[in-house]
């Protein structure tokens, strides 16, 4: 089977052409493409199918084998996997995902700008089980309290704010929180430093990956979290571990919009 391999910002992907339906992998198969070891590698895989809704729909899945509604830096790698591979010669095109239709345009230079849509910051649709609006909403749990935001991007973030960013035991709290019961769906966590009113940064957890070097959606979440707290404005630079984000929540339209890298590391062959 024929593969290319993608990263964002060291947020690794292993996209596949699967037009064509055959390919349906099971949990077994997903593990092993992403196993760093005996497969390819990957944070996620991606397989793209004809849509009737859009320009193409993006199948998403986490390196456990589980669905995942979206992601930011997979979304623009798979972008310019499409064009890349001469499967469109479109620069914009519009993307079927279980988030929704997710609107992508190539720039040059190997950026991609994403319409990532509305947030949706009702606590019980992120999902949270909490009512209202989750803004620094503080929680007791066995490892301590914590203080959250709680923003859907089309899937579930939970945002913690801290000045003492690179002290966080993320391997410890990171899957903690992601399981907790807090969150029916489980949640991709995030750790986040205000360093001035135009930048961010922060650390991911995600739900059913781990820690990641970067995260799109984790840093569009982060972004309006960081606006409804009133730690910054509503356009920020994101850093990461792989590298940085440009986010902007528009105040006219309520959408976000992310501009991000996407390159393709290597193309191979993988028997499965």
């Amino acid at each position: 089977m024929s593969f290319e391999k993608w990263q964002g910002l060291g947020n690794d992907f292993v996209l596949i052409d699967g037009r064509d339906g055959k390919f349906k992998p099971t949990e077994k198969v997903i593990r092993l493409l992403a196993d760093r070891r005996y497969g390819v590698g990957c944070d996620q895989l991606m397989i793209a199918r004809k849509s009737s809704k859009a320009d193409f729909k993006m199948d998403l899945y986490n390196a456990d084998g589980s669905r995942a509604e979206m992601c930011g830096n997979g979304i623009r790698c798979f972008a310019r996997f499409l064009v890349g591979k001469k499967i469109t010669s479109k620069k914009k095109l519009n993307v079927e995902t279980m988030a929704g239709i997710i609107k992508t345009s190539i720039l040059p230079g190997a950026m991609v700008e994403v319409d990532m849509g509305e947030p949706v910051l009702n606590g019980p649709d992120v999902p949270v089980n909490l009512e209202g609006t989750v803004v620094s909403r503080k929680i007791s749990t066995e490892r301590g309290e914590f203080n959250i935001t709680a923003v859907s991007m089309g899937n579930p973030h939970v945002v913690i704010f801290t000045d003492k960013l690179e002290g966080v035991d993320l391997d410890r709290l990171g899957p903690f929180l992601e399981t907790h019961p807090l969150f029916p769906r489980k949640i991709n966590v995030h750790f986040a430093r205000v360093d001035d009113k135009k930048t961010i940064t922060a650390r991911h957890w995600e739900r059913g990956s781990g820690p990641t070097l970067a995260c799109g959606t984790g840093a569009c979440a982060t972004a309006v979290a960081s606006a409804l707290n009133n730690l910054t404005g509503r356009a920020v630079t994101v850093k990461q571990r792989g590298g940085a984000l440009k986010i902007r929540w528009d105040k006219a339209d309520n959408r976000v919009y992310m501009t991000g890298p996407a390159e393709m590391a290597f193309a191979g062959k993988i028997r499965v």
